[in-house]
């Protein structure tokens, strides 16, 4: 019987992304002239140690530019901290007009969010604005403390039964990339209603439950790689960025053989009309190239039409 491969749609993360902005009246007045005392905490253990060519990390988190302001709201969430405030110096006149764009948008905060660790991402993010200038962020995470740790220990069970001291690169990415794949089933009730009885939208659908999104997917993706020492992010497309209605699609970046290369689980795991499995290979360790050339089959899919703006590592 020949397989009819469904397409598949996914919540990404910007479904989960709430984005609260205290208005700024016309009253704000100037900047606080006095050089103020920032708190700083120390980062988390999920804390990524990489720059990347669209955010970086910021050591002073004094702002003088708009990239400025998007290094302090990367560094913040990636050091896991519930809420930080820093402030605008007098010479950076946009400062607080360049706040507000950030705040406000979804799309930039959801890009930047896919920089990352998946337990250090957040659901909601917060930004306060008082009349003194001073701006305070406050975020709430997606996983919880006790999810984390059953997530982290089941992860590290995984990788010692799977994976061996003779394995390449290569290999140890395909063994985890499989292994998610063949224990995993696409949740196509939250996919079509938007609710499940599975948590397949964060890593602990597919880990404990079997059941996953492209959220799912990837999440469980990104914490296999980084526990290797992969340097990798998660690339999304949102409905701006695709033609047919959608809620956006998901999937792994990682830097492997000297390049970047993209990993796509959702699609090498089809939902299929004959009720089987499948385990393919199509997304997996591949370029921009050749993923968008593979996406040209029998169904075109519009999923990977990814905005290089905000990934320009593939640029």
């Amino acid at each position: 019987m020949k397989k009819v491969i469904i397409p598949i749609i996914c919540l990404i993360a910007l479904a989960l992304t709430v984005v609260f902005l205290n208005p700024i009246t016309d009253t704000l007045a100037n900047i606080v002239s006095d050089e103020p005392v920032l708190v700083i905490n120390d980062s988390n253990a999920y804390t990524k140690e990489y720059d990347y060519l669209y955010v970086q990390r910021s050591d002073d988190y004094i702002p003088y530019s708009f990239q400025g302001l998007l290094n302090i709201y990367y560094s913040v969430i990636n050091n896991g901290w519930d809420q930080f405030t820093f402030y605008c110096p007098d010479e950076y006149t946009e400062c607080l007009s360049d706040v507000s764009k950030i705040s406000g948008d979804e799309l930039i905060l959801t890009h930047l969010n896919n920089y990352i660790h998946p337990f250090n991402s957040f659901t909601n993010i917060k930004t306060s604005i008082n009349e003194n200038g001073e701006i305070t962020l406050t975020i709430d995470y997606l996983y919880t403390e006790e999810e984390i740790a059953a997530i982290d220990a089941k992860a590290d069970e995984v990788l010692a039964s799977i994976l061996t001291d003779e394995m390449d690169d290569y290999e140890k990415i395909k063994t985890i990339h499989d292994y998610i794949v063949n224990n995993t089933k696409y949740d196509v009730e939250r996919n079509e209603n938007n609710t499940s009885e599975y948590d397949s939208y964060t890593a602990y659908g597919p880990l404990f439950q079997g059941y996953a999104t492209c959220n799912g997917y990837t999440d469980l993706m990104a914490i296999f790689l980084t526990k290797l020492g992969y340097n990798n992010f998660k690339v999304a497309t949102t409905p701006d960025e695709i033609s047919y209605s959608s809620t956006g699609h998901i999937w792994n970046a990682v830097y492997s053989e000297d390049n970047w290369l993209h990993i796509d689980l959702t699609w090498d795991d089809p939902v299929s009309s004959d009720g089987k499995d499948y385990l393919f290979h199509t997304y997996f360790l591949v370029s921009t190239e050749a993923m968008k050339e593979a996406d040209q089959g029998e169904t075109v899919i519009e999923e990977h039409n990814f905005n290089p703006l905000y990934y320009l590592e593939f640029n």
